[in-house]
Formats: structure tokens, sequence, C-alpha cells
């Protein structure tokens, strides 16, 4: 039973250690991707080695199996509260709306907005902005106070340069670097 718990434990911790390894990986951290990879095959080599030490103790493989899909479940817990990276938000709309368009400015976001054409020549207006993924909901509550009715998507960009967020990027990497000189 105490191999069962272990098994268990370790699989909580090795999901959510690969889950955050591989989007370390996918966004270029490859210092940090390494570290938890280190992690990570340390905890995989000691709770596999358990459950094959004894092949006929099904609890220690149900164990590894119901760890396995905790952890998964808890490694997306762990990704979304950290929001790595960064989320281009489109966001289309029936009219222009300045009133919106100021305070998302007010709030921080990089906005730009021009007008579109929808189907049968309807005048749209889009707004569109980059920002870090964990204001993605800060971005969307704000946009649903004003344009109940908008069209909103989000991805995350592959890579970008200049504009706004690159100079926010960079400010924010000097006053970073003048709080550790002090």
């Amino acid at each position: 039973m105490l191999q069962a718990i272990i098994i268990f434990i370790a699989q909580l911790l090795f999901v959510p250690v690969l889950t955050l390894r591989t989007i370390m990986m996918v966004k270029g951290m490859k210092e940090k991707a390494a570290a938890l990879g280190i992690l990570e095959g340390f905890i995989y080599v000691i709770a596999l080695g358990i459950v094959f030490s004894d092949l006929s103790n099904y609890l220690n493989m149900a164990s590894y199996a119901i760890g396995f899909g905790v952890g998964l479940y808890i490694g997306q817990i762990i990704e979304q509260k950290l929001a790595i990276g960064y989320v281009t938000i489109e966001v289309n709309i029936m009219n222009k709306n300045d009133e919106l368009t100021k305070h998302l400015r007010d709030e921080g976001f990089s906005v730009s907005s021009a007008e579109v054409e929808g189907m049968n020549n309807a005048r749209r207006y889009r707004l569109d902005c980059t920002a870090r993924r964990d204001r993605e909901e800060e971005f969307i509550k704000i946009v649903s106070t004003y344009e109940p009715s908008a069209f909103v998507v989000s991805y995350e960009p592959r890579n970008f340069r200049g504009g706004y967020i690159t100079k926010a990027m960079k400010k924010r990497r000097k006053q970073k670097e003048a709080i550790k000189a002090q």
C-alpha cells in the first residue's frame, strides 16, 4: 500500500513537471525546459521502477494510471495560473467605440483599430491587441462591459517584433535590472 501511495504522489509531481517542461520547450525557454527535464526524468525513473519491480501488483499500476490522470488535471491548472507568454486578441464590433478603445489603452493594453468589411459589405470595426496571457481575461471582461455582442478571438503568437509590447518588455527588463543592481 505504501508503494502505491508513493507512486501516486510521484505521478502528481511528475505530470505537472512534464506539462511545464513541454510549455517551456514550445516557448523556447531552453534552460528552464532542461532543468525541468532532469527533475522529470528523476521522478519518472523512481515511480516506474517501483511499478516494474512487481508487475503482479495491480494496485501499483492503478496508482500510476490514476496519478497520471490527476497529474494532468493539476498540470493544466498550474499552467493556466502561470499564463506564460502572450496572446493576440481580435475584437469585431458593429460600431466604432472610442470609449472602449480609450479604456483599454488607459489600462495599458496596446490597441490598434481599423474599419473592416464584413459579409454583404457590412462595415465593422476591428480592435487588435497583443498582451501577456495573464491579462487576457481582464481584456475580454472590459470589452464585454462596453460591447456585450462583440466577437472576440484570441490566439498565441509564435513570435513578434517591434511595437508597443516590445517597448514595454524592454522597459520592464530595465526596471528588473535596476532593482537587482541595488
